[in-house]
C-alpha cells in the first residue's frame, strides 16, 4: 500500500520499539548517555517519562550499547510481591530452582552475583513501567540489591524506568531510603516543534524513504496533536501517510493533516 508509494522498505512510524529507529534527540542523547554511565558504574538510576516518550525504546538501545561483559535481566510486568520479585530475578540470573525462603533465596542471589563479578560479567536489572511495582516492600527489596557490594563497587547495576507518578510516588518520605541509593535521576522531556520534524525525517529515510515527505504546515499539526510524544507522533504520521496514500499526493500537506485530526478526534 503506502509503502511502495512513499518508496518505502518498512513501516516508518511502527508501535514496535524498535533501537533502529531510535531517533537521538538532545534530551534523548543525555538520557542515553547516563543510562550507559550509570550501568558502568554498577549504580541505581531512576528515568521517568510520559507515556509514549522513548523509554522503552532507550532501554533497548541501552542493551544495545552493553557487550558481552554485561547480563541484562529485564523486567516488563513488575506487579511482584517481593518474593516473586526475588524469586524472577534469581531464575533470570541462572538458578534453576530458586529457594522457598526470603534469607536463603536473598543468600543464592548475593552468591550468584559474585560468582558472575569473578568471571567479569555485571548483572543489568532492568525494571520497566516500575510505577506499577504494587507494594512498597518490592521497592525494599530492589533498594537492598545495592547491599550486594564489594569495597568499591555494586555487584549489580539496577535501572528503574516509568511514568512521573512513579517519581511522585518515591517522593514520599517513606521512600526516602531509596533515594537516597539513587546515583543519577532524569526525567525524559518530549521533544520540540524542530525535532519534532526531524524525527520525522529520520525514520522515513531509516525505512527507505525521503526526507522532506512532511511539509512544515504538516509537521504543525503533528507537534500540536502530539505534544512531541514519540508515540503519538508515530500514531498521526501513520494515518498522515495512508491519507496521503488515499489522495495520491507525494507530500503531506495541511488537507492531509485535516482529515488527520478529524479522524483523531472521532477515536
Amino acid at each position: 500500500m503506502y509503502k511502495d508509494f512513499y518508496g518505502l522498505t518498512e513501516r516508518p512510524f511502527s508501535k514496535t520499539p524498535d533501537p533502529r529507529f531510535m531517533f537521538l534527540s538532545r534530551k534523548h542523547k543525555e538520557a542515553l548517555s547516563r543510562l550507559v554511565y550509570a550501568v558502568e558504574e554498577r549504580d541505581l538510576i531512576l528515568l521517568t517519562g510520559e507515556i509514549g516518550c522513548g523509554k522503552t525504546t532507550l532501554s533497548r538501545a541501552l542493551m544495545d550499547e552493553l557487550d558481552d561483559s554485561y547480563r541484562v535481566v529485564l523486567l516488563i510486568n513488575p506487579r511482584l510481591s517481593p518474593m516473586e520479585f526475588l524469586r524472577s530475578l534469581a531464575v533470570r540470573l541462572g538458578l534453576d530452582d530458586p529457594p522457598r525462603t526470603r534469607v536463603d533465596l536473598l543468600e543464592q542471589i548475593g552468591t550468584c552475583l559474585y560468582r558472575l563479578y569473578e568471571e567479569g560479567i555485571c548483572p543489568v536489572l532492568i525494571i520497566d513501567e516500575a510505577q506499577l511495582v504494587p507494594h512498597k516492600e518490592t521497592f525494599d527489596e530492589i533498594r537492598l540489591l545495592t547491599n550486594f557490594q564489594l569495597d568499591d563497587q555494586n555487584l549489580i547495576s539496577v535501572v528503574l524506568m516509568g511514568q512521573p507518578e512513579l517519581r511522585k510516588r518515591l517522593a514520599h518520605s517513606a521512600y526516602e531510603a531509596l533515594r537516597q541509593r539513587f546515583g543519577m535521576q532524569y526525567d525524559l522531556q518530549p521533544l520540540d516543534r524542530e525535532e519534532t520534524a526531524e524525527y520525522l525525517d529520520c525514520r522515513m529515510v531509516i525505512a527507505g524513504g525521503q526526507a522532506g515527505v512532511f511539509l512544515p504546515e504538516a509537521i504543525d499539526a503533528v507537534f500540536d496533536y502530539s505534544g512531541g510524544i514519540p508515540r503519538k507522533i508515530n500514531h498521526a504520521a501513520t494515518l498522515a501517510l495512508l491519507e496521503g496514500y488515499g489522495r495520491d499526493l507525494a507530500k503531506i500537506d495541511k488537507t492531509v493533516m485535516h482529515a488527520v485530526m478529524a479522524e483523531l478526534k472521532m477515536n
